[in-house]
């Protein structure tokens, strides 16, 4: 007999009753095995896995890029009395194998991973022997190509999902246009009845929109600071130094701030946000490193000192204002002089033609099988991880290449107890395969070095066999295991492929992957100068139809539409470079400044691989024109002899 949901939620949550489409989800995935819910931020998502965990036999999986949604969540839910557990790189080996054996218990109800955990291939091999009850894809606008945080590794997740035989699958995200729904519903078989979208509008956020110059930004945001009424806020802003500079502004002028972004410490990180949980009236300056995932319900101000790269991101991190239903403001500093950085990382992301022909040569000559290091790709092709990532997935959507199970090309083992004791934990044939194992390691002081592939073609044993061994020496506590080196395998899968016609084709693709990023940053501007209610204009870009204007957006309030003002203007090009240091730089480094493409990403402050490796970006011309637009920069750059 089937648990009943409402009385689970009254159990488990002390809630009387469901928010808006959590039980149409419930009952979508209890009914049809799958479900999609495109719920605004804090719309109560989480639930939807939550509670059905407790009804399903098995084992829920999380997927989600979150760390902090991990641990939150996680910590609610044993505060509950509901089993659940992370598996991330920031748990011992003791850790971690504590949680794989709840798992394999049927201890667990909840494990939280990120999508890159499926690249484990000692994961994935846990995961065939645990029975799956619901596999739950969060933020899963990330699968979607053409969605506004386009993930290589989530592309995989629907034939990890079908591969690991899960009974049930929901797919859950803030920020979905129609376009991405459909693209969710397809690649995870979601029966279109089974999305249930709630809508978009927030009737107690106030809106604003504020045009400003930059020399009026810091002012005008210190001067809302110092008048409004006390609540918990969060500055968003682009760079990391801009998240220094404005949190000390902020608590110079003797206000609460702190700086929150991707290069703080983690225990930086995790104190700053703990201080802000903590208080009703403290501000954090924050990358959007900041907030996804965060439950604070009483955020009263979200401000964006910078424009946001996108309306889903701008809906996204507005949306964390005001959870709890009261009034609540979010207002954007909007100043024309943002575009340029907000290009730059875009362009930055483009490879150059030549990057793509020389990477597609290589995977196409490596044979019908082949295994490969992304790094060593990465660093031997000038191609960020993230693009070559996208690149090799373009690959495998376009039938070339079909990936196999990762896996890791090297292990340490330390022994936790004498080799002797190790060995007669095990009977026969096995303690004989133990002792061949450690023999062939090579020794060092305390740790034992292994290839799998080399030790199971001395031993005559399948590769598997091997890495099972490992895996079961760890879950006795009898060695404490290091994976390195991970390995992807590829397969070709047609022969005699037309390599300048592929390289066309990749390099397209990321012409609208360019084309598409930059055209989301022009919608930012069209919003800000709307003729219309902009809230109304906002929730319309994701499908849905308002009637009545909102009556607190600027526009309302004002009854006219903001003007952006001029951008600043700046010196013609090369704006007082010294491009006779530049040459010679270029010929000191032909490999990483060789092309136009690479000149200009240097002289943008973007860096990759071979700036890297030469050391480049520790030079004084680097990011020395970070404040043109990349494409004017690429422009110069081409016409240099």
């Amino acid at each position: 007999m089937r648990l009943d949901p409402a009385q689970l939620l009254q159990e488990h949550f002390g809630l009387t009753q469901f928010r808006p489409g959590q039980r149409e989800v419930i009952d979508a995935l209890l009914e049809n095995d799958a479900a999609l819910a495109v719920f605004p931020t804090g719309g109560g998502k989480s639930l939807c896995y939550q509670l059905p965990a407790l009804m399903l036999e098995g084992v829920t999986i999380v997927v989600s890029p979150l760390i902090a949604l991990m641990k939150d969540q996680i910590d609610f839910l044993r505060s509950r009395g509901i089993p659940a557990a992370r598996l991330d790189s920031s748990l011992s080996t003791e850790e971690a194998r504590a949680v794989s054996e709840q798992m394999r218990s049927g201890e667990l109800k909840l494990l939280y991973v990120a999508p890159e955990r499926f690249n484990n291939e000692r994961f994935t091999s846990s995961l065939q022997r645990t029975r799956i009850a619901l596999f739950a894809v969060d933020e899963a606008h990330c699968i979607s190509e053409w969605g506004h945080n386009f993930r290589p590794d989530y592309l995989k997740l629907a034939a990890a999902a079908h591969e690991l035989g899960v009974e049930r699958v929901l797919a859950l995200t803030a920020t979905a246009t129609p376009t991405v729904v459909e693209a969710i519903c397809e690649g995870f078989d979601i029966p279109h009845e089974c999305a249930i979208v709630t809508g978009f509008y927030r009737h107690n956020l106030r809106l604003a929109t504020t045009p400003v110059t930059a020399t009026q930004r810091d002012g005008l945001l210190l001067k809302r600071m110092q008048s409004r009424t006390p609540g918990a806020a969060i500055v968003y802003v682009t760079l990391q130094k801009t998240a220094e500079r404005v949190a000390r502004l902020l608590a110079e002028a003797g206000l609460p701030a702190r700086a929150y972004h991707a290069g703080l410490k983690p225990e930086e990180r995790s104190n700053t946000q703990e201080w802000w949980m903590n208080a009703d009236s403290h501000i954090v300056v924050a990358t959007i490193a900041f907030g996804m995932g965060i439950d604070k319900a009483n955020v009263r101000y979200v401000y964006h000192y910078n424009l946001p790269k996108g309306l889903e991101s701008y809906s996204q991190e507005i949306g964390r204002a005001g959870r709890d239903g009261q009034p609540s403001t979010v207002e954007l500093l909007a100043c024309p002089d943002d575009v340029p950085t907000l290009e730059n990382f875009v362009f930055g992301d483009t490879p150059t033609t030549s990057a793509l022909h020389a990477l597609v040569e290589e995977l196409l000559s490596a044979g019908e099988s082949f295994e490969v290091s992304e790094q060593e790709l990465s660093n031997r092709h000038d191609l960020r991880p993230l693009v070559l990532r996208t690149a090799i997935t373009y690959l495998e959507l376009l039938g070339v290449l079909k990936q196999g199970t990762p896996f890791y090309a090297g292990y340490e083992i330390k022994p936790l107890l004498p080799l002797p004791e190790i060995i007669a934990g095990f009977q026969g044939e096995a303690a004989r395969f133990v002792e061949e194992l450690f023999a062939y390691a090579k020794q060092g002081r305390i740790w034992y070095a292994l290839n799998p592939e080399d030790a199971a073609k001395a031993l005559n044993v399948e590769r598997k066999r091997v890495v099972r061994a490992l895996e079961v020496m760890e879950e006795h506590g009898c060695v404490q295991l290091k994976a390195a080196d991970v390995r992807q395998r590829y397969s070709r899968l047609r022969p005699g492929e037309d390599v300048a016609a592929l390289v066309n084709e990749l390099a397209q693709r990321f012409h609208r992957r360019e084309d598409a990023e930059i055209s989301r940053i022009g919608q930012v501007l069209e919003l800000i100068e709307h003729e219309g209610c902009q809230t109304n204009a906002l929730v319309g870009y994701f499908g849905e139809e308002r009637a009545e204007p909102c009556g607190h957006c600027t526009f309302c309030r004002t009854g006219k539409a903001s003007r952006l003002p001029p951008a600043r203007a700046l010196p013609p090009l090369p704006g007082g470079l010294d491009t006779d240091e530049l040459q010679a730089l270029r010929q000191s480094h032909p490999t990483a400044l060789g092309e136009a493409r690479q000149v200009a990403r240097f002289l943008c402050g973007l860096s990759g691989p071979a700036l890297t490796k030469a050391k480049l970006s520790r030079h004084a011309l680097f990011g020395a024109l970070e404040e043109w637009r990349f494409s004017e920069v690429l422009a110069w750059c081409e016409g240099l002899a």
